[in-house]
């Protein structure tokens, strides 16, 4: 299978109009493309250690990673094989649930804020800030929760949240915070045959949550949150990622290809050291080899 730039394959092109059903969550790549995506993960894992030493001795950028998706399109499996050769010292997962009553009380991006990483540093955020004009929009009736200010709760509130979000995200990469995206496209079929072997399998039963199977009937409504909000929110600084998530090895191969190209993108490079520093070296060689 010939390589492709996966990158600009799977990326909701910014300004253009976004529609889930151009792209297959069944997509496998072709005939022979499982046999090359299991190399090329594990060349990836080995892309993305060498990556992660160069974003923590440089200090320059940080790398905040967004995952979403609808359950059982397997975001915890993606993180923990993607993720599998990462210094645990300098990458960090946070599986945002539902938002506390001190949450509640400030404004809908403040526990985010809270969890970004700092330069030299990845962060995972598995659900994350687009759960407010995703989950939210499905269930309006949560903004009572939420004591807004009196204003419009329709198009208005969701078009707001898209612009602050925007905004957020350009502040963020302005500062030196590189923004990946990642919706993994499970299609309804996969995301039902997945359910049933939590439910037939006891190892898998802890998985299991009835609301689950409550949120597939909110399927139509979903896709209709994930497209408005990715087409609003794609950008140029923080583009999204629209992962075949129907196989699990077509996802952790895409994402770790877009993950690891992209930070060798930012051209790094390992610090060179001062004259005082190199004469410190010499010293320590000089003292070891004595010993």
């Amino acid at each position: 299978m010939a390589k492709r730039d996966v990158i600009q394959q799977f990326r909701a092109k910014p300004g253009k109009r976004f529609r889930i059903r151009d792209f297959d969550p069944a997509w496998n790549g072709g005939k022979e493309a499982k046999r090359d995506a299991e190399r090329l993960l594990t060349r990836n894992l080995e892309r993305l250690t060498e990556a992660q030493d160069l974003l923590w001795s440089t200090g320059r950028y940080a790398l905040l990673i967004v995952l979403q998706a609808m359950d059982a399109a397997g975001k915890d499996g993606l993180i923990t094989h993607v993720m599998s050769g990462m210094n645990p010292q300098g990458c960090q997962a946070f599986p945002f649930k539902q938002p506390s009553s001190e949450d509640l009380q400030h404004d809908f991006l403040w526990r985010y804020e809270k969890s970004l990483p700092a330069r030299g540093r990845i962060g995972i955020f598995n659900r994350s800030y687009y759960e407010e004009v995703l989950v939210v929009r499905v269930h309006p009736e949560w903004l009572d929760r939420q004591n807004l200010p009196p204003r419009g709760h329709g198009k208005k509130l969701w078009r707001q949240r898209y612009q602050d979000i925007n905004a957020f995200e350009k502040h963020l990469v302005s500062n030196g915070t590189v923004i990946l995206k990642f919706f993994l496209n499970i299609s309804e079929r996969e995301q039902r045959k997945r359910l049933l072997e939590r439910l037939e399998d006891p190892t898998k039963h802890w998985k299991f949550s009835e609301a689950d199977l409550a949120e597939r009937a909110y399927w139509d409504k979903y896709m209709e949150a994930y497209q408005d909000a990715i087409g609003a929110t794609s950008t140029e600084e923080a583009p999204w990622h629209i992962i075949p998530a129907d196989h699990k090895w077509v996802s952790r191969w895409l994402v770790s290809e877009v993950l690891a190209k992209t930070i060798e993108s930012l051209d790094l490079k390992f610090p060179r050291a001062t004259k005082e520093k190199l004469a410190a070296l010499n010293k320590a060689i000089k003292l070891l080899k004595k010993d």
